[in-house]
């Protein structure tokens, strides 16, 4: 998910309640939700950070040292301003065993909303380089924006006023996004599992099929699927189903691919991202795409170039 997403979810913990625990616990709260994401700062490689993202920070060693290490850094700031005489006399006492479990909150709630979308995340990562996939959300979700953010700032407005029943619009909050996860859940599952039913019937049996929320249209899936060689694309809505279009040839056969893909690391970067590739021609050249991002807007951000070794280039 976004950067806002992950910092409204560590906002909403602190205002639940959780704040109260320690000194520094909503700052613990707030960067550890975004701390896996320190491998954001690989994107300068262009097509092949998309090897690199969502990898080893999200990973289970990353997942017990970087909340220590964020830990030791706020207990050095709280000390720091102590040593200067700048830290503020209203802020309560460090409880370092509270810090620490904030910190594991925190942080491991990002793998857990980076899983319910369709761009990946490789929760093993070293021990296993396996992309997983929720199919559950867009990566940016404007109503979970709405939901969180409403109720952080209903929350905080109360606790300002001294109502004693601060915590109750951050509850509220949070249990509203639960249970749009867990609908949004249920409706990819619905759509995946209606269209897999249509590709049997035509002759298109074992199918992958993936089901893809577009941002805003939670009550709308895009359809995604691949099988024998074809790869073709279908719609769900809320109500009325799925439906599902004849498929045309994924491309990925052609012979001049494999050899070109060994001297081509952008190539074989991408093809280790991309969940559902596709190879078209372009003259002398072959232009690898993913379905899940041959939108317009989308397509040039998820887009390699392939020639022949010697003239490799690309756009």
């Amino acid at each position: 998910m976004d950067n806002l997403t992950h910092s409204l979810v560590g906002a909403v913990l602190g205002q639940m309640g959780l704040k109260k625990r320690t000194a520094l616990a909503m700052p613990t709260l707030i960067l550890a939700a975004n701390l896996p994401d320190i491998d954001a700062s690989c994107a300068f490689y262009g097509v092949e950070s998309l090897a690199m993202r969502r990898g080893i920070t999200h990973g289970p060693i990353a997942l017990l040292l970087l909340p220590v290490l964020l830990w030791a850094a706020m207990i050095a700031f709280d000390r720091w301003q102590t040593w200067r005489g700048t830290r503020p006399a209203t802020r309560p006492p460090l409880h370092r065993g509270w810090l620490l479990a904030l910190a594991y909150i925190g942080c491991l709630s990002h793998p857990a909303l980076d899983w319910l979308n369709n761009y990946g995340v490789r929760l093993l990562e070293p021990f296993s380089h396996r992309w997983f996939y929720g199919d559950t959300l867009f990566i940016i979700d404007l109503w979970i924006w709405l939901a969180l953010g409403l109720s952080v700032w209903l929350s905080l407005r109360r606790e300002r006023r001294g109502a004693p029943d601060w915590r109750r619009p951050a509850w509220i909050g949070f249990t509203a996004v639960c249970a749009y996860i867990l609908a949004n859940g249920v409706m990819t599952g619905q759509a995946e599992a209606q269209a897999a039913d249509l590709l049997r019937r035509s002759g298109q049996g074992g199918a992958l099929v993936v089901a893809s929320p577009p941002p805003i249209a939670f009550w709308w899936r895009d359809i995604f699927w691949r099988g024998g060689g074809r790869y073709g694309s279908g719609a769900y809505a809320l109500g009325r189903g799925s439906t599902v279009e004849p498929g045309v040839p994924t491309g990925m056969d052609d012979l001049r691919l494999r050899a070109w893909l060994k001297s081509d690391p952008r190539a074989r970067a991408f093809l280790f991202w991309a969940r559902m590739p596709v190879a078209t021609r372009d003259g002398d050249a072959i232009v690898l795409h993913d379905q899940r991002y041959m939108q317009p807007l989308a397509r040039d951000n998820f887009t390699v170039r392939v020639t022949a070794p010697d003239t490799a280039s690309y756009p």
